[in-house]
């Protein structure tokens, strides 16, 4: 007796989650970059889900892994949890938006491009309006000044989340290369 199609996406999209989870404990910081902001590969998995069968998908695990890590790691950090599930919504949306309408390697590298910059310029802006001072409640500072929130973002948050987009592609434009037809693949058995 088959597995109905229902089941087995929510199967794939529930290891996918987890497995981005893990990936997200192996977090590391990038040199001359303040120690606090870390790149991890989790978004992958979540860009695997979003080629398999929809960007919505990808949304799903971005959501799915952010929830497991706040069970995992506690309430400690809630401002950067809600901080990595937006960055990883406006990393992953473009390239799978990008792959669904032309399904090659040269649109996942433009997609990719797109949404390092995307991610950038969107974390910049929610930063200053949102997240930072979202920050400075909760652990009780003043409030941010402009120019403190400015310079955090032009020395900190910008380049981190440009780099950040450069080594997850780095990482996934050869993985997507060699696994291109497994996803192809995967398409035809889930989205039928």
């Amino acid at each position: 007796m088959s597995k109905s199609p229902k089941l087995l996406k929510l199967i794939v999209l529930s290891i996918l989650s987890t497995v981005a989870m893990l990936l997200m404990l192996l977090d590391f910081p990038l040199p001359l970059l303040p120690s606090y902001l870390k790149v991890d590969f989790s978004d992958v998995p979540a860009i695997m889900a979003a080629f398999i069968f929809s960007p919505i998908a990808g949304v799903l695990v971005e959501g799915l892994k952010n929830g497991l890590y706040f069970l995992y790691a506690g309430a400690g950090d809630p401002v950067g949890i809600v901080a990595n599930f937006v960055a990883g919504t406006l990393f992953v949306l473009p390239v799978a938006i990008f792959y669904h309408k032309y399904k090659t390697v040269k649109s996942v590298i433009s997609g990719i491009v797109m949404s390092t910059m995307i991610m950038a310029i969107g974390m910049s802006i929610l930063n200053y309006f949102l997240f930072l001072p979202a920050y400075s409640w909760i652990m009780g500072w003043e409030n941010m000044s402009h120019g403190v929130k400015l310079s955090t973002i032009v020395v900190a948050i910008l380049p981190f989340n440009t780099l950040k987009g450069l080594v997850v592609a780095m990482l996934f434009v050869p993985l997507f290369m060699k696994m291109k037809p497994w996803i192809e693949k995967r398409q035809l058995v889930y989205n039928t």
